[in-house]
């Protein structure tokens, strides 16, 4: 039987010209430290600094503004903590972490508590850094979304009040797709004066964009989503923006990333980024084609009442859907999908196993039933209809073997 994986939000497989990209990094070919004066180092910063030229250049930003990270949790962490720190407590800074010449040598000085606005439907690696700012003394508004999982631009810009610092919606959502309205948002908090951070770890080679077109501060990536290493990631820093470094150490990355730089990871992250964009049209077609061709086969199958298609009806990326199959428990379908060779979620890689329903599901309001029955398709360029087809049969079988009970539980738990 063959296994069909239908994951690729959680990860992807390392493009093979990735690979030979990160080869010589790997391979003994070119090992010094970047930060090394020698010949072998100045080799090592020379492929850094060619990478990162080449995401700038891709992603419509000086190179100066990408800070090399471990991922996009990090990424995500270091923008809420980097710009917190720098507004609570930096001389010279004024509102939202800008740099205020006028104010030099006197403390951030606002009135009231620091104040974070983000959203219900974040990644955990945003809520959970905004629930630890919390207890730092932070004020955090978590904005709700509409019944199909968007946001209300005009409810961002309300809730933003003096005391804001910055404000953190995610390009698109890892559980259902959904794209969010960055840009009108965005204009709405440059009326404001507040910083804008937007994780676009799901929206880079699924969304077209450049970051010189939208009006963002921060925004971060990952690598391993597009067709890269784990391991590493990058976060955009405009130059307006003050940002305090969050681990102790060397000078890397112009102050704001301490530790030596993941070198074979970071080259191999450009030609993953190179890779991304320039195919972006043939990415998006052969993946808006997966998910129409499961979603007819679902319901040819199943029939139009056995499931329900959770998110906006056009406002969505090509790569993700998620499907309720309401009576179905979410772990008992991944489970036994992975019996029958099929690899789907139930939501986010990173709560996998999580006894609780979707929490971005929960916002949009669905029933009961919907969120605890919701698994995660998601896919790339590899993905191929004949799969697709294979997969909808497999979950028909399923389907079956359930009403009949007949069906196993590699856990061990309850059926």
């Amino acid at each position: 039987m063959e296994r069909i994986y239908l994951d690729y939000a959680a990860t992807s497989p390392v493009h093979p010209r990735v690979l030979e990209a990160m080869m010589p990094f790997l391979g003994g070919g070119v090992y010094g430290n970047p930060s090394s004066v020698h010949a072998f180092g100045r080799e090592a910063r020379l492929a850094v600094e060619r990478a990162r030229d080449r995401i700038a250049g891709i992603l419509g930003c000086s190179p100066s503004e990408i800070v090399f990270t471990s991922g996009g949790t990090e990424s995500d962490n270091l923008a809420l903590f980097g710009v917190f720190e720098a507004f609570v407590g930096r001389p010279g800074v004024g509102r939202a972490g800008r740099e205020d010449p006028e104010r030099d040598g006197e403390s951030a000085g606002f009135r009231g508590r620091p104040h974070l606005v983000t959203t219900r439907i974040e990644h955990h690696a945003v809520l959970n850094a905004a629930r630890r700012l919390e207890k730092l003394g932070c004020d955090v508004t978590y904005v709700g979304v509409d019944a199909f999982g968007r946001v209300d631009p005009d409810e961002v810009a309300r809730a933003v009040r003096p005391e804001t610092f910055l404000v953190s919606v995610m390009f698109v959502n890892n559980e259902t797709g959904v794209v969010q309205p960055i840009r009108e948002i965005g204009e709405r908090l440059r009326k404001c004066g507040v910083l804008f951070h937007v994780d676009a770890v799901q929206a880079l080679g699924a969304v077209d964009f450049r970051i010189d077109g939208l009006p963002v501060d921060l925004m971060s990536f990952s690598a391993h989503k597009i067709g890269g290493p784990k391991g590493v990631g990058a976060l955009y820093v405009s130059r307006r923006v003050r940002l305090a470094p969050q681990l102790c150490g060397g000078a890397q990355e112009h102050n704001r990333r301490a530790g030596t730089e993941n070198v074979a990871g970071i080259v191999g992250f450009a030609e993953a980024v190179d890779i991304a964009v320039s195919h972006l049209d043939e990415r998006r077609r052969s993946c808006l084609a997966a998910r129409s061709t499961l979603l007819d086969e679902l319901r040819r199958r199943l029939g139009d009442d056995a499931i329900a298609v959770n998110g906006h009806p056009t406002e969505a990326a090509p790569h993700i859907v998620n499907v309720s199959f309401p009576g179905i428990p979410s772990d008992v379908m991944v489970w036994n999908m992975d019996l029958l060779g099929v690899a789907v979620s139930s939501g986010s890689a990173c709560s996998a196993g999580a006894p609780e329903p979707s929490h971005v599901l929960e916002a949009m309001g669905l029933p009961d039933d919907v969120r605890r029955s919701a698994v995660r398709f998601s896919f790339g360029p590899e993905t191929r209809t004949d799969e697709v087809v294979a997969a909808a049969e497999r979950v028909e079988t399923f389907c079956r073997m359930f009403r009949n009970k007949k069906y196993g539980n590699p856990t061990g738990g309850p059926k």
